[in-house]
């Protein structure tokens, strides 16, 4: 079975990578935890087809289980979903010395691990992540967090789950627009860190060969990611290399609400955005926002928004983590495989990349 280490000053913990693992999850929980209470906490959908699958597994493997079930979508990642989920582990009798397992993607990962990470000053718990976003991206690395009607992610903190269990067989029951949803990450794994992945995606003849090849897919991502944290756990300097693409994209999801476009289409539309205007201000190899292009229109994934509005975006960026005063770090690639931190004057210069 596949398996990372992501070793940090502070403590370590591995990632497995294997389809079918969610039959043995009881087992392999037993290996990270003595303790009797698990306190799930999933969305509606991922409920639906998998809780009382894996309700039945925890049990028959002697847990004695509790589901908190939110609302799919962004809009749970919310103080008053969390304040909910507080009341539901009270409800449960959680201690600190029990564990909390989040099941589902992105943001059940980020509200589920945020809530771990506070509740009780900090409870233990366990990655499952559904979603191939979340498995590739968003339940490594230790950040959780919520949104703020102003923006997403402003209130969390770095809390790193005791294991992170991945099986690419819940994939075959995602829809299709939230599985191209987290290629638009894969592909952004290609951009910054490996030419190799990304002309593999390229070159893919169908989503049948692409599947049959997920496994290693997802290891490359994963290895790049524990690798980026590794060096820089706090986001301070090279992690923010994983930001590509994000900066426009937190404010297109935004601009609309986080009703029209998915975190991984709004990447894709920030991803090949600033790579447009990093290539005509010659930072960027020419042809390569045309590469990007390709690779999108081939996972179905947007590109561009004709009448985005640019004085609501630069608004929006002013809110951003990565602003330093007036400095504002955008991401930006040289080429496919290598990139660089781009300091900028969000007051003089955001435009020339908008």
């Amino acid at each position: 079975m596949p398996t990372l280490e992501v070793k940090l000053s502070h403590k370590s913990y591995n990632i497995y990578i294997k389809k079918g693992i969610l039959n043995d999850i009881g087992e392999k929980l037993k290996n990270i935890y003595s303790g009797e209470k698990i306190a799930v906490i999933t969305d509606d959908n991922v409920y639906r087809i998998y809780g009382d699958k894996l309700k039945g597994i925890l049990e028959k493997s002697g847990f004695l289980v509790s589901f908190i079930v939110i609302e799919h979508g962004e809009k749970s990642k919310s103080l008053s979903t969390l304040e909910n989920v507080y009341n539901e582990l009270l409800d449960f009798k959680i201690t600190r010395s029990d564990l909390i397992i989040t099941f589902g993607g992105g943001v059940v990962g980020d509200l589920g691990g945020f809530a771990a990470s506070t509740f009780l000053r900090g409870t233990t718990f366990v990655q499952i992540p559904t979603s191939l976003l979340s498995q590739i991206d968003s339940s490594i690395g230790g950040k959780v967090a919520v949104d703020l009607p102003r923006g997403k992610n402003l209130v969390g903190s770095f809390y790193h789950p005791e294991a992170v269990f991945i099986d690419p067989n819940v994939l075959k029951t995602l829809e299709k627009r939230f599985f191209h949803d987290g290629m638009g990450e894969v592909i952004k794994y290609g951009c910054i860190k490996d030419k190799t992945l990304f002309h593999k995606l390229l070159n893919f003849k169908d989503e049948e060969e692409l599947f049959n090849d997920i496994d290693n897919i997802i290891y490359s991502c994963c290895s790049i990611k524990k690798d980026i944290v590794q060096k820089d756990e706090r986001d301070n300097n090279v992690r923010m290399l994983l930001n590509f693409g994000h900066t426009i994209a937190h404010a297109v999801e935004k601009i609309f609400n986080y009703e029209t476009y998915t975190h991984g289409e709004a990447v894709a539309i920030g991803m090949y955005t600033i790579t447009k205007r990093s290539e005509q201000l010659g930072i960027t190899k020419e042809g390569t926002s045309a590469l990007i292009k390709e690779i999108l229109v081939k996972y179905n994934l947007p590109y561009s928004i004709s009448n985005l509005n640019s004085e609501k975006v630069s608004e929006i960026v002013g809110l951003d983590k990565k602003n330093k005063g007036n400095i504002l770090n955008l991401i930006l690639i040289e080429c496919i495989g290598k990139s660089l931190i781009k300091p900028i004057d969000k007051n003089k210069d955001l435009h020339k990349f908008i």
